[in-house]
């Protein structure tokens, strides 16, 4: 179940909360209004994660994550790979199961997002 969210502060940046199970991470920007400027949300992790990403002045982007991690001793910075392939009805069905504590405007917003960007991929 995705958890409540944790604030995190970046200077320069937008405010943001992360939300998270064994499953997703759900990070969220906020623009000073709290309207939400953009989310990515990053599934079947962490063996074949992969990440949806949607910003009010981009719009979509999908990728896979390389972890960058190769060995033990080396910690490299994790980065966004191309990838096309989107399950669009897992990904739904697991939001939909795990988000249930999220609030609902945030909920409502993201399963809107999943299914326009389901709707624009095919066609």
């Amino acid at each position: 179940m995705l958890t409540k969210e944790k604030k995190v502060k970046v200077r320069g940046d937008y405010r943001r909360s992360w939300m998270s199970d064994d499953y997703f991470d759900l990070i969220v920007w906020y623009e000073q209004s709290n309207a939400i400027h953009g989310f990515q949300l990053c599934y079947r992790k962490p063996a074949t994660e992969k990440a949806l990403t949607w910003l009010k002045s981009r719009g979509f982007a999908h990728g896979k994550v390389e972890s960058g991690e190769d060995g033990p001793e080396v910690n490299r910075t994790p980065i966004l790979l191309p990838d096309g392939s989107f399950p669009t009805a897992e990904v739904r069905r697991e939001f939909d199961q795990r988000s249930k504590r999220l609030p609902k405007s945030l909920r409502r917003f993201v399963l809107a997002k999943l299914k326009q960007f389901a709707t624009s991929a095919k066609g």
